[in-house]
């Protein structure tokens, strides 16, 4: 029941999936980490049959990448979307780190946000819509885990920017060896299976991983301190780019081989 109610909990948190209301408990939060990645495998399984099925059937090229790009909205209704626009409103504020946090705890949203919003979806989707080959498509899906296993590993050991807010609320109930174990399991098991469908993409793939969570610690430790729950949100849409662009290039260069 324990493992139920912190995937129920982990499901109602971070994504728009169905899950029955009961009322939290600390208990419930301790190993809802763990369950955070499966939601990328949703998102994975519903992007790859989009991917395939459009594929098979012929669908054009826009509509193929704009689908493409919706599917993870769909299904986490935006969730990390907020943090990612939240922090690029404070970035680009360029004031102290005190009102860089301050921006973030703002709800209103900046021209920043939407500007950078638009950018960070025209390159995602020029990205996608040359990823046509099965394999490819399929490392894709497996970004999404790995995204999510690279987030709660970085919840769990990265500074965080303040002893506050529902970030440091997971971190301190989470089970911190349950949780590391379970997600290490995961991006290992993602990557691997990565490697056997197509190395040429899961090369890319790791690649773009690996800038995204160095990046992503630089950045979040010089501009704010450490991380919050917005630059985690934020964490997961860069991640998801550079991995897709990393397949986008490994599937390029591959055609010369």
């Amino acid at each position: 029941m324990t493992i139920l109610r912190a995937m129920a909990v982990a499901f109602s948190t971070y994504s728009r999936v169905p899950v029955p209301y009961f009322e939290w408990k600390k208990s419930d939060i301790k190993y809802s980490l763990c369950f955070f990645p499966v939601i990328g495998v949703i998102i994975g399984v519903c992007t790859s049959l989009w991917c395939i099925f459009a594929g098979v059937m012929g669908i054009n090229v826009l509509a193929y990448s704009l689908v493409t790009a919706a599917i993870p909205i769909i299904i986490t209704g935006g969730y990390h979307v907020d943090g990612f626009m939240d922090t690029m409103d404070a970035v680009k504020s360029y004031g102290n780190r005190e009102e860089r946090l301050r921006i973030l705890s703002d709800p209103h949203i900046g021209a920043f946000s939407v500007i950078m919003l638009a950018l960070y979806y025209m390159i995602y989707i020029a990205a996608v819509s040359t990823i046509r080959e099965t394999g490819s498509i399929i490392v894709m899906g497996i970004c999404f885990v790995i995204s999510r296993a690279l987030s709660g590993l970085s919840l769990l050991y990265f500074r965080m920017a303040k002893e506050t807010g529902s970030l440091d609320m997971v971190r301190q109930a989470s089970s911190k060896k349950a949780v590391t174990v379970t997600l290490s399991i995961i991006a290992v098991i993602g990557l691997v299976a990565a490697l056997l469908i197509d190395s040429f993409a899961a090369a890319g793939m790791a690649v773009g991983a690996f800038i995204a969570i160095y990046y992503y610690r630089h950045m979040s430790y010089k501009e704010f301190g450490g991380i919050t729950g917005d630059l985690a949100g934020y964490f997961v849409c860069i991640s998801e780019l550079l991995m897709i662009i990393g397949i986008t290039l490994a599937e390029t260069i591959g055609t010369y081989f």
